[in-house]
């Protein structure tokens, strides 16, 4: 911190002026066809593009799905479900990944795969990437299993590939202090 003179007015004044430090995030991703995911990853997003197909999505005709790799090799799928008091839905990330935990509270999450098709029925162009609600509940999955998620998602033509959720969550909320 500096101290600065001023003027105001003809009366001095000390004030304390911070200078702003610019820094940058770096967050690294891959871009890739679908095909030329391997065998796994390419199973996960075609379950996520089929879980699209169980949202329950009256109000924004937006349908998501989400599937889950588990340790262990175990598959888990979500879609978003929607209600009329819009707070009561869940986004498709957090219907699997809670409904893994229940399930397999045991077993790390590995991989999540999510596809979304728009309000015209067909798979969107570019990947979507989870709200900031489920980048934390990611984030916390990453925590709790111990080990890096891999993140699939997946657009028409495009598959966007990180490796670790602090790619989508850079300033991530930690603990409660």
């Amino acid at each position: 911190m500096q101290n600065f003179f001023v003027l105001l007015g003809g009366q001095s004044m000390i004030t304390q002026l911070r200078i702003m430090e610019n820094k940058q995030t770096v967050i690294h991703f891959a871009l890739c066809a679908p095909e030329e995911l391997d065998e796994s990853d390419r199973k996960l997003v075609e379950l996520a593009r089929q879980a699209t197909h169980t949202a329950y999505a009256p109000y924004s005709h937006f349908c998501v799905g989400a599937a889950l790799l588990l340790e262990g090799g175990t598959c888990v799928c979500g879609s978003n479900q929607e209600n009329a008091a819009f707070g009561a839905g869940t986004c498709a990330e957090r219907t699997a990944l809670f409904y893994a935990h229940a399930q397999y509270p045991d077993a790390a999450v590995k991989a999540i795969a999510i596809a979304a098709r728009g309000t015209d029925g067909e798979f969107t162009q570019q990947p979507i990437a989870p709200c900031g609600v489920c980048r934390q509940a990611l984030l916390e999955a990453q925590k709790r299993g111990g080990q890096p998620i891999r993140l699939l998602l997946a657009g028409r033509t495009t598959v966007t590939v990180m490796e670790g959720v602090e790619c989508v969550l850079p300033f991530a909320f930690e603990e409660i202090v």
